[in-house]
This record gives structure tokens, sequence and C-alpha cells, in this order.
């Protein structure tokens, strides 16, 4: 992912910053604990699509 993108995508949600899961091919908001994929090199930033994150699931 564009590195300049990163910084200035935030959680739709909370409005919060976002950490990049590049491994797991995701955006991650931890206030909202939920994870956003990237499909194509494209963040989907829907929250319908996104995973929550269960409790024992580090950040």
């Amino acid at each position: 992912m564009d590195r300049r993108l990163l910084e200035i995508l935030v959680c739709p949600l909370c409005k919060g910053p976002l950490l990049h899961r590049a491994m797991r091919q995701e955006l991650v908001c931890s206030p909202c604990r939920l994870a956003f994929p990237i499909r194509d090199g494209i963040p989907i930033m829907l929250e319908q699509e996104a995973r929550r994150l269960d409790d024992t699931e580090e950040l």
C-alpha cells in the first residue's frame, strides 16, 4: 500500500488511526476492533465488509 494513503486513511466509524497489517492484507482499528480488508491494493472501508476482531486477537 502507498505510504501516503495510509497516512490519511482513518476508521470510517470513529475517525481514529488505522494499523496496517501487511501479512493479512487489512487495516485495523483498535478502538472499534474492526479489520478492514485490502483487496487488489484497495482498502475496503465499509463497516459491513469489516471483520470483527475477537477478544483474544492481538492488535
